[in-house]
């Protein structure tokens, strides 16, 4: 009996975090359920996105007013967020997996603690330095050497900078896990004469598999949600689907930012709402890859297990 105070005060802390994000679910269903009606399923795979005549009289549709010409489609938004942090898992993840097997095999144990500190250091970078640091180097760089259009911005700059941001986080926690895998199986393996390169790929990468993918996945929600860095960096492409890495984009996140100012002097509100389900939209994008990352934890364990 003297536990219960104790115990419910522990259920009510635990209960926080779910009632609060159960509390923003709530609100953007609310707030965005005219934009939802109004839009439909073409909100997802329209590419246009126009605020309309904000001067002109608003017209009625289905009994909810919006601007003359207002049409709203994210297709180019999905598509540039997808893309763009798609490609910086791809850069990311080889780097953070060589700094994170150099730092756990190479580096001698003194040495380790300083380097492994500044490697994580660059994760608590604000973005905004980042952006800064894209649009000084990265942008004349691709923009001279490699771009044919002679512009840096674009989904390459956006994609190498996302990288940059992500690395540490990936190196971090797979950093921690190798340098718990059991001494016992590692001189096991070099004393059936197995080489380094050998034990760490067949004997303490498989043991972490499932870090790893739990450090991919924290990176990826890192890079889907990111906003001011990309901002700057990504050209603000606007109703053209990327068909190339120097093609400007916009994702989800940069264009919520991008467009706020625009679309609060829409009278009718109905850009802001609409702008909400936007943010519905990339919730739903980030919880779908939480579960595929589930899903593909839960099989490592098995795999390993079998074996």
């Amino acid at each position: 009996m003297k536990l219960r105070p104790f115990r419910l005060a522990v259920l009510s802390l635990s209960l926080l975090i779910p009632a609060a994000l159960c509390a923003v679910v709530l609100f953007l269903v609310l707030y965005s359920g005219q934009a939802i009606i109004f839009n439909g399923l073409h909100f997802l795979t329209q590419t246009t996105w126009n605020l309309g005549d904000l001067y002109d009289n608003p017209v009625v549709v289905d009994g909810i007013q919006v601007p003359s010409g207002a049409n709203y489609g994210i297709l180019v938004f999905i598509v540039g967020t997808l893309a763009s942090s798609g490609i910086a898992i791809l850069i990311a993840a080889p780097l953070a997996m060589g700094a994170a097997i150099f730092l756990a095999e190479i580096i001698p144990p003194r040495i380790r603690p300083v380097l492994s500190m500044l490697v994580e250091l660059i994760a608590v970078v604000p973005s905004v330095v980042f952006g800064l640091w894209g649009i000084a180097v990265l942008i004349p760089l691709i923009g001279h050497y490699l771009s044919p259009n002679g512009s840096g911005y674009g989904l390459l700059a956006a994609s190498i900078v996302l990288a940059l941001m992500i690395t540490p986080i990936i190196a971090a926690t797979l950093l921690d896990a190798l340098l718990q895998v059991p001494k016992e199986n590692r001189e096991s393996a070099f004393a059936l004469g197995a080489t380094h390169f050998e034990v760490v790929s067949k004997v303490m990468m498989p043991m972490v598999r499932t870090t790893l993918i739990g450090g991919i996945v924290l990176a990826l929600g890192r890079a889907l949600g990111e906003t001011m860095a990309v901002l700057m960096v990504s050209g603000g492409g606007l109703n053209i689907l990327p068909t190339s890495l120097f093609s400007p984009i916009s994702t989800i996140a940069s264009f919520v930012a991008g467009q706020l100012d625009s679309a609060e002097t829409d009278p009718t509100n109905m850009s802001v709402r609409a702008l909400a389900e936007i943010a519905l939209v990339l919730f739903t994008i980030t919880l779908a890859v939480n579960a595929c990352a589930k899903l593909l934890s839960s099989g490592a364990l098995r795999v390993r297990k079998r074996a």
